[in-house]
């Protein structure tokens, strides 16, 4: 039988050059595979020296370097290399400057234990001589030792040494909302891992903001996964095609050629997923992801129409901590696929005639607002309607301000939405023109039972 080689040979090429990137852009893998790695285990010389730059500026300066750094390290510390392994060395930043490593889970995995078993292999050798010895707590404390490197970054973030890594313009990557406003506010739209919800009461066109907000991903090259849990996904197709286009919904089948043509050339792609009301939870989402990954879908954003109508996964006494549950839930999807997650939350009966919608007419469950990291609420009186106007207000906002509202015009019938510029009405000035308003409408009412 033919003795595999003790380093990455066996693996290829490929996946050495996509573990060494990975060592890079990924500290806490870093962290896990310099405490079992050998830079001999690569058979490719230039691998050998960028990693050893690496592994040696973070033993200097006790913080992971960023692609900056290793511009500079690579420009001035190559020195003592011959030309070629210069070139060579500089040749594969290069590559992989703008490269995306695909698999990295499977990457990750196969070299540590990889590693990790060539160091248990050097502990059992080391235990030989030991035992000659009868050196027994000397030879558990090698073998222990052996078996927990490598083993995770139980710590976590650490605040110095990933000092550069939250400077990085691309640890959030946010997608724009296609509206100017609430990008400004949210330092470029919703990030990766984090999730929007958007509030308002029944008819107000909450699916309509969804849809918007998918439709602008798809014009961003994004793949969008669409769940509905009340309207048919041909019925969301149509709003799609409508919102891309322009096509008002009613004329979609006149100028259903012209639609074809536009959304033809769309750099991003759309998945619709069906399912009847209460009949999903978060596990179908998730095993639905996993069936989309495995057919080399990469998802860009997640759109979950809406969380209220999911099933708990498991019951508890209470709907309010069921619905707690889901929208957690739904925020470790967001985390776990890496990409922004919007969905949407009805109202209470005082949302309904509500001039502003605040987080105080959130239906039934109050505590799932603290999960999500961006909440609007979208209010339209009667009078709103035949208009097409309305309000935006921005009841929460972790990456900038909030409290703010925005007028917003809101052409359903071709689920065309925009957000102007902010209102100069305080919510005090709004909420006392609400209660007027109101009070004259039952005054009115009043009126006209009395007359009648």
């Amino acid at each position: 039988m033919r003795k595999m080689p003790e380093d990455f040979s066996r693996f290829g090429k490929h996946f050495q050059e996509a573990m060494v990137q990975l060592m890079l852009e990924d500290r806490p893998y870093c962290d896990q595979i310099t405490e079992v790695l050998d830079p001999n285990f690569f058979e490719l010389s230039y691998l050998q020296v960028f990693v050893l730059k690496i592994i040696d500026y973070r033993k200097k300066y006790l913080v992971h370097p960023t692609y900056k750094t290793m511009i500079t390290i690579l420009r001035t510390e190559l020195d003592g290399e011959n030309e070629v392994l210069q070139q060579q060395v500089k040749d594969y930043f290069s590559r992989i400057h703008a490269n995306t490593v695909e698999d990295s889970e499977y990457i990750k995995v196969t070299s540590l234990d990889f590693c990790r078993k060539q160091k248990l292999k050097a502990a059992l050798i080391e235990t030989m001589n030991l035992m000659q010895a009868s050196s027994f707590d000397e030879i558990s404390k090698v073998i222990n030792d052996a078996l927990s490197l490598g083993t995770g970054n139980e710590a976590g973030y650490e605040y110095l040494t990933d000092f550069e890594e939250r400077y990085h313009l691309k640890a959030r990557d946010p997608l724009s909302t296609g509206w100017d406003e609430i990008d400004m506010i949210t330092q470029g739209g919703l990030g990766k891992r984090e999730m929007g919800v958007v509030v308002a009461p029944t008819g107000a066109g909450k699916s309509m903001v969804l849809t918007a907000l998918g439709s602008n991903a798809i014009k961003q090259g994004k793949a969008v996964v669409h769940y509905t849990m009340e309207l048919s996904d041909k019925v969301i197709g149509r709003r799609y095609d409508s919102c891309i286009t322009g096509v008002p919904l009613n004329d979609l089948n006149t100028f259903k050629d012209k639609v074809y043509d536009q959304i033809s050339e769309l750099g991003g792609s759309l998945v619709i997923k069906e399912y009847p009301t209460k009949s999903a939870s978060t596990q179908s989402i998730k095993s639905h992801l996993e069936k989309l990954k495995k057919r080399g879908v990469e998802v860009g954003m997640i759109i979950v129409d809406y969380a209220d109508l999911l099933k708990p996964v498991s019951m508890t006494r209470e709907k309010r901590h069921d619905l707690e549950n889901i929208y957690e839930e739904l925020r470790g999807i967001a985390q776990i696929y890496d990409c922004p997650l919007w969905t949407a939350s009805q109202t209470n009966r005082s949302g309904l005639n509500a001039e502003v919608v605040t987080m105080e007419a959130i239906s039934e469950a109050f505590n799932k607002c603290f999960v999500a990291d961006f909440i609007c609420s979208i209010s339209r009186t009667a009078q709103d309607k035949v208009n097409n106007t309305g309000r935006m207000f921005i009841a929460k906002n972790r990456n900038g301000p909030d409290g703010i509202v925005y007028p917003i015009m809101a052409d359903w019938s071709c689920v065309n939405m925009k957000v102007l510029s902010e209102s100069t009405e305080t919510m005090q000035q709004i909420e006392e023109k609400s209660l007027s308003e109101h009070k004259a409408s039952l005054y009115q009412r009043y009126k006209n039972n009395k007359e009648n």
